[in-house]
Order: C-alpha cells, then structure tokens, then sequence
C-alpha cells in the first residue's frame, strides 16, 4: 500500500509555478531595423516636451511665474540678439570639440575622463606660448608654434595613460581623471610665476600677442569654422576609414580584434593621439580664440559634459551637433531666467536636470518595447467578460 501511495504521489504533476510568475506586461529589445533615425527623433522630441510641460507646472505652482514667459526667456537668452546668437555658437563650438575628442576614445571604450585636463594643459601650453614668445617672433610663426605646442601637450597627456592601458591593464578612468588634478596645479604655478599679482588669472594684459584674427567682423567666426570643418572630418574618420573600423571592433571585442589580427595595443595609443590631439585644439580655440586669458577653472567642466553629449548622440559626431545645442541653450537660457525672474540659481540646474533626466530615460524606449501579456489571466478574464457582453 505503501509503495502504490508513493507511485500515485510521484505521478502527480507538480503544481505550475509559470502562471503564478506570469507578469500581465513584458519588456522585449528592439532589433536594429526598429531604430530608425525617425524614431529615435520622435521619441526623444517628445520626451523633450515631456519635460518641459512638467517644468511648466512646477513652476506655476512653486514660483507662480508664467512658464511660457519663462521659456521665452530662455530662448532669447541664447538665441534673442546677435551677441547672444553668436555667444552660443561659440559655447557650442568649444563643448562639441570637447565632445569630437572623447568620441574615438569612448566609441573604443576607452573610458576617458581626462578630456578636462587635456585640454586645460593645451591651454596651458598656448598661454605659455603667448606669454613667453609673444613679441619675440613674427605673430604667424607665434601662432604655428602655438598649434604645434597645443596639439602636443593634449597628445602627451592622453598618450601616457594609453600606454600603460595598453601594456599592464591600468584602469583609465581613475588614471585620466587623476591627470586632471596634475594639469590643474600646472596651471596654478604658472598663474603665480606669470602673474605675481595673486589674481589666478592671466589675462588679455599679458596675453597680448597670438590672438585669433576676426572674420567678417566676427571674432567667434573662426573657431565656429574649425570645429565645423573637424566635425567632419572626425565623422568621416569614424565611419568610412580603416581606423575607424579598427575602433569600432576593439570596442565590440578585444579578443575578436586580435583573432582578426588588429593590434589592440596600437589601435589604444592610436586612438588617444587622435581624441589628444582634439583635446589640444580645444585648449588652442579657448585661449587664443575665446578668452585670451588662463585660470584652473577655464575648461569649466566640458569635458564632463563631452561625455554625455558623446553618449546621447551614440558616438555619432553629426548627432552630436543637435546634442550640444540642446544642452548649451539649456545652460544660457536657464541662466538668463535665473537673473531675469529672480530665482535662486539652483533653479537653472533643476529645470537642465529634468529635462536631461528625460532626454536619457527615453533611450529606454528607443532600444526595447512594452508589450501585453494576452496569456495574463487578468487579460484572459476580460477577454471573456467581452466575449459574453457581445454574445
């Protein structure tokens, strides 16, 4: 009896649990042909308005100020006369070089944090330049030797950190951001043997010499052209060149690369030269094309900023263009609100993070779906109730 009883048990089907665990949604990834172009534009243009219609809202209840007054400030706050206009062209030229030159690298995932001291030690380099030589030569040799010694500095100071992640494994996030706090009290040391003043600061007084020349009467033009014409070129690189491939497939696999016989080593120190020397032109447009003078804070947090403006456009640099744009009209509009209603400064940051907060959770919806779960009891039992409302 015994025996049968436990006969019976054991041919008892065990009790489905898959039902029970059965969620009425589930989140399913969208193959490539779904993400057009199209539909990552629509999407992230209405998580945009998302954002600012929640924004909208928030304000009216925490200010009490009209919103749409608020976001026409913003707009003329960047786009509303030409110094304005051409103020956010330029703020937009120099975070999108910031943001060419950590491209390659990320695009590798060579994860760069160092892009900030790159470029502030290229910076260095011209100032340097411009202090020490500036009246001594012809101002066209001035300006190639600030070129050179821009470019130089910015491949030096992405190069060493290449190398040892190249040849011992070094990580070189903590390594390139480490190197950022080596630029900076460069910078400092030259602020104190250049300026004995103690302003931490050397300005147009004695930056006299290597400027930018104005094009038609615009003394931003030049710089716009330069990263325009980079844009380009860094696109064309990535996409149709070899190195581009090479880079491509190092950041997919460091083992495929090597079965397929590309050197990783190589294509690591290579592909910092390029987003180092990006660095250095960067560094090159903000003093001798910008501001003229130096301090630690002149980057002002670009090359952070780079790496999202990178990640948002997918390491696409003729993407990256709409990017900066959003993201540099938010930073001048919100400031322009901050000063114009009164608000605590603070409020600038909230209404950028929110709206960025948004551009980044709709990537969600870019790369998977929601789908229902017909096979749901809960959606079962209404298809029934609906079957027996039309019977």
């Amino acid at each position: 009896m015994k025996k049968e009883k436990n006969a019976k048990t054991a041919a008892k089907p065990a009790p489905s649990l898959k039902k029970d665990r059965e969620m009425p949604f589930y989140v399913v990834k969208r193959g490539d042909a779904a993400k057009t172009p199209g539909r990552s534009i629509l999407i992230h243009g209405g998580a945009i308005l998302i954002a600012l219609l929640l924004c909208g809202i928030a304000t009216i209840f925490v200010t009490g100020d009209n919103p749409i007054s608020i976001y026409a400030t913003m707009f003329k706050g960047a786009f509303g006369d030409a110094h304005n206009l051409w103020k956010t062209l330029q703020d937009i030229a120099i975070l999108l070089c910031v943001s060419l030159a950590v491209t390659p690298a990320f695009k590798m995932r060579f994860w760069n944090t160092g892009a900030e001291g790159q470029v502030l030690i290229s910076a260095l380099a011209t100032a340097m330049c411009m202090f020490y030589l500036g009246g001594a030569v012809p101002t066209p040799v001035l300006m190639l030797i600030m070129i050179l010694c821009s470019i130089l500095a910015g491949v030096i100071w992405a190069v060493v950190p290449a190398v040892f992640k190249a040849f011992w494994g070094t990580n070189e996030t903590l390594f390139t951001l480490m190197m950022n706090y080596v630029a900076i009290q460069l910078v400092e040391v030259f602020l104190k043997v250049a300026d004995k003043s103690g302003s931490n600061t050397v300005g147009p007084n004695l930056l006299k010499h290597g400027w930018f020349p104005e094009l038609f009467g615009q003394k931003y033009l030049l710089n716009i052209l330069i990263v325009a014409v980079l844009t380009v070129l860094v696109y064309i690189y990535l996409k149709y060149s070899k190195q581009g491939y090479e880079i491509s497939v190092v950041g997919e696999s460091e083992n495929t690369a090597r079965y397929i016989g590309v050197n990783v080593k190589k294509v690591i120190i290579r592909t910092m030269v390029v987003s180092g020397a990006l660095c250095g032109v960067a560094g090159l447009l903000l003093v001798a094309g910008t501001s003229h003078s130096i301090d630690s804070n002149l980057v002002g947090g670009r090359g952070f900023t780079a790496i999202m403006v990178s990640w948002l456009a997918k390491f696409d640099p003729l993407m990256m263009v709409l990017t900066t744009l959003l993201l540099v009209f938010l930073d001048r509009g919100a400031s322009e609100v901050t000063t114009n209603f009164g608000l605590n400064s603070a409020y600038s940051e909230i209404l950028t993070g929110v709206i960025i907060f948004f551009i980044i959770g709709c990537e969600f919806f870019i790369n998977y779906k929601v789908m229902i779960n017909r096979n749901h009891p809960f959606f079962k039992k209404k298809e029934q109730e609906a079957a027996k409302e039309v019977l």
